[in-house]
């Protein structure tokens, strides 16, 4: 196999999602409240079907599970990493993921979940909520007790082209008006600290779950200390976004139509464009990919060549 692996989006409705997931990607969303593309995802709660070559019609959760030699022979019971696109038409309930050690313990689960998000785009006055204002649990647990929640969490301004790193035990909520690109680990583990006494789809408040998102939550809250270098290569310009324990993150763009991009491949990538649109050659094909497409580079593939005007997301497993 020395083709990329082209991928299906899985589509979830929300209750706080919208339409722009169509109307700027052209998904075939099953509703106006459609909150979530899972572009490339392992995970048992949505995995994406390949849609070309020789394993047209498998998922990546088989993919993983039968043929690692396309993922470097890499370890582990569950694909790694999984990658989504966010529509918030309203406001996400405040939240906390836990680590690795919490979800084995608590979940049975081999991933807790570290996260960071790519703003693709935001109307005005758009926020997010990233981490709180206790200097302790004792306080954490007052505060949560007492309602307090305005004076509790800390709300963060942001626009198109921020780059925010989430790691577990961060209290987090992604705020209306933001559309934006998620790179986690792949896992579906959220404890709600609150959701506005809103209802979800079935009419019914959502759970909440304090005790958890108390034992969970880094306290007292410490901002990341983030680095974004960025360098020219042929042409290409390349933006490390995050490197981390569990997932390497770049932003990588091509300007000029004519600019192509030559790479040996070592390990695999998983990539999401985000902007305009590229040729992609591999040894043994050609693909025309756009904005909104996700598709895997497998470790199987030794060079690529990708050409256009893009912007592309490319992550990798750092385990």
């Amino acid at each position: 196999m020395k083709d990329i692996l082209l991928l299906e989006p899985v589509l979830k409705e929300k209750v706080w999602g919208g339409k722009k997931l169509k109307e700027l990607f052209g998904y075939p969303i099953p509703s106006d409240q459609t909150g979530e593309c899972w572009g490339i995802s392992g995970h048992v709660n949505g995995t994406n079907k390949v849609v070309n070559g020789p394993f047209e019609g498998k998922t990546v959760r088989q993919l993983w599970e039968e043929n690692r030699e396309l993922f470097a022979e890499e370890e582990g019971e569950e694909f790694p990493l999984l990658v989504k696109i966010i529509d918030a038409q309203d406001d996400l309930s405040v939240q906390v993921h836990p680590d690795d050690k919490y979800a084995k313990e608590h979940e049975g689960y081999e991933f807790g979940k570290t996260e960071c998000w790519y703003i693709l785009d935001s109307e005005p006055g758009a926020e997010l909520v990233v981490g709180h204002n206790a200097e302790s649990r004792d306080e954490l647990k007052e505060m949560v007790d007492e309602e307090k929640w305005e004076e509790l969490f800390r709300r963060v301004p942001v626009q198109q082209g921020d780059f925010v790193y989430v790691p577990s035990g961060t209290v987090h909520a992604i705020g209306k008006g933001i559309l934006l690109l998620e790179v986690q680990q792949s896992s579906d583990i959220t404890y709600r600290f609150y959701d506005y006494n809103r209802p979800g789809q079935d009419g019914k408040l959502r759970e909440l779950h304090i005790e958890e998102s108390i034992a969970c939550s880094m306290v007292p809250h410490e901002d990341p200390a983030l680095d974004r270098p960025s360098w020219e290569e042929d042409g290409l310009k390349v933006e490390r976004l995050i490197k981390e324990d569990y997932f390497t993150v770049h932003k990588w763009s091509l300007k000029k139509q004519g600019d192509t991009l030559k790479r040996l491949n070592s390990s695999y990538q998983l990539v999401s464009v985000i902007e305009g649109s590229a040729k992609v050659q591999t040894e043994e094909a050609v693909h025309l990919v756009k904005q909104g497409d996700h598709f895997i580079i497998p470790s199987t593939v030794d060079s690529y060549e990708i050409s256009g005007d893009v912007t592309i997301i490319v992550s990798e497993s750092t385990k």
